[in-house]
């Protein structure tokens, strides 16, 4: 434990929270980074060997703008006519439907672009019977083509094999990654599962015995996810037939859908040692073994866009006592000086000082907005989980009212976990009033996520208010209206 406050040191401790202003380009950059990754594989590098518990090959992707990558074979693709319509087809797709032009030159890469399915009819019924069922996942059969799909004269015969690979491969990509794409997404929603070959994983499926159950074997297998896939079969055979009752039906679906999409954004494989944070519940729990070892109330993000709570993995690296909180300029500039400017025993009063650079510091101590611990857990938004001294805060039904920081109601008890040390040892550590941290004895994953529908602790489906008006942005993506309206406008907004 290595004591670090020094205030004319250049490290200085994190604040929390920093305007997230300045992080979202970063983040938006991130996120397209990400997509590009998971999208754009090598065609020449083969899927993982599926083993029997985990059939479905998950790769590392090569990015096709990466250095040393290889290009996209499209000239190779126009010496056949499939190649061409693949390359040269109309932008709005065939029929009116949209395609997935880099997906599709990737899985015919693997065939010298020639037709797959005219040999392989049972395999194509297999797969097709899995996208009819998508409801089950609560995606919409009509987001994969179903209705063209059921009218084999509606198409002729390289358009319907175009149509019927574009299905598979998109049905394949939402269970693996989520139906809204990552760069259309909030610059605070940045959760994502690992990068995966999706036409790899097609040729896995076309392999196998039972194609359909590789693709729905990319779906997630949280407890959550089970647990709403549960509900929504239960739902549909209640909806009242109108008025008022039919409509809360039809809003409770929509919740079930929309959070189903919220779980395809997380990792395949969650650890099993994990800080896991739900906005939307107010509420922290720590898992050891898959297993919740704590719970506490916390107190989250505002409201209003700019100071709401993001979406975001990190790690629990090491634990500060005694946490001086370095005040966020945009927060200085908009509450702390006008105060001060009216009194001027304001900042002693807070115990707080003005800083060589200018920074508004509130020293460490009982009054410290950080209270005696702070949770450090790097990542672009500034975001910590931290002590208050203001506990009588946690009684409160609506515990929005922070920057975005999460501060937890019981913390030393999950720094006595997390230290794997009694709290007696973490009182000892803060009773000293010196400013120190702690390595932990190895970093814990955290996630903050925004679930208005989960599993809690003892296996119960719990809902909660969509207080930060999330819901919408991803149902727009799940109706297929709405996604043929929000395409059309991305589309538009790219040819301007």
């Amino acid at each position: 434990m290595t004591d670090l406050f020094n205030p004319d040191s250049e490290s200085r401790t994190p604040s929390c929270k920093s305007s997230t202003r300045g992080h979202l380009a970063r983040v938006a950059l991130i996120a397209g980074g990400a997509i590009a990754l998971a999208t754009a594989c090598s065609s020449a590098e083969p899927p993982v060997v599926a083993t029997e518990r985990e059939p479905v090959a998950l790769v590392s992707a090569s990015s096709a703008s990466m250095p040393g990558a290889k290009a996209t074979p499209t000239a190779a693709s126009a010496r056949t006519r499939l190649g061409e319509l693949i390359e040269n087809g109309p932008r709005s797709g065939i029929a009116g439907e949209p395609l997935n032009v880099e997906l599709l030159r990737r899985f015919y890469a693997r065939h010298g672009y020639a037709p797959v399915w005219t040999t392989r009819k049972d395999q194509a019924d297999s797969l097709m019977k899995a996208v009819l069922r998508a409801g089950d996942h609560g995606l919409a059969p009509d987001l994969f083509h179903a209705d063209l799909l059921q009218s084999p004269a509606a198409l002729p015969p390289l358009e319907r094999e175009l149509m019927l690979s574009n299905a598979f491969l998109s049905y394949a990509d939402a269970l693996a990654r989520g139906v809204m794409p990552i760069e259309r997404r909030r610059d605070d929603e940045v959760l994502t599962p690992a990068p995966i070959d999706i036409a790899a994983v097609l040729d896995v499926a076309i392999d196998s015995s039972e194609p359909a159950a590789v693709i729905e074997r990319l779906a997630p297998k949280t407890p959550t996810y089970r647990l709403l896939r549960e509900a929504l079969q239960n739902s549909r055979g209640s909806v009242p037939g109108g008025g008022p009752g039919k409509a809360a039906a039809t809003t409770h679906l929509r919740e079930i859908k929309v959070n189903l999409e919220r779980e395809r954004w997380l990792p395949r494989r969650l650890p099993a040692d994990r800080v896991w944070v739900n906005v939307a519940d107010e509420r922290v729990v720590m898992y050891r073994d898959d297993r919740p070892v704590f719970s506490s109330r916390v107190i989250v993000g505002q409201d209003d866009r700019h100071n709401q709570s993001p979406e975001f993995q990190a790690s629990i690296d090491r634990i500060m006592f005694n946490p001086p909180w370095n005040i966020p300029p945009d927060i200085a500039a908009s509450e702390i000086l006008p105060l001060a400017n009216r009194d001027p025993n304001y900042l002693a009063k807070h115990n707080m000082v003005i800083l060589p650079d200018g920074i508004v510091q509130q020293k460490a101590g009982a009054t410290s907005g950080l209270g005696f611990l702070l949770f450090e857990m790097q990542n672009r938004f500034d975001v910590y989980l931290h002590d208050t001294p203001s506990k009588n805060l946690f009684l409160r039904d609506n515990r929005r009212i922070s920057h975005g920081c999460i501060r937890v109601e019981d913390p030393r008890k999950l720094a006595a976990l997390l230290m794997q040390q009694p709290i007696k040892e973490i009182d000892q550590s803060i009773a000293t009033g010196d400013t120190t941290r702690s390595d932990l004895p190895r970093s814990v994953p955290v996630f903050v996520v925004y679930e208005t529908a989960f599993a809690d602790a003892d296996g119960k489906l719990q809902f909660r208010p969509d207080v930060y008006q999330r819901d919408a942005e991803i149902w727009r993506y799940l109706d297929p209206k709405g996604r043929a309206m929000a395409e059309r406008e991305e589309s538009d907004q790219g040819g301007r």
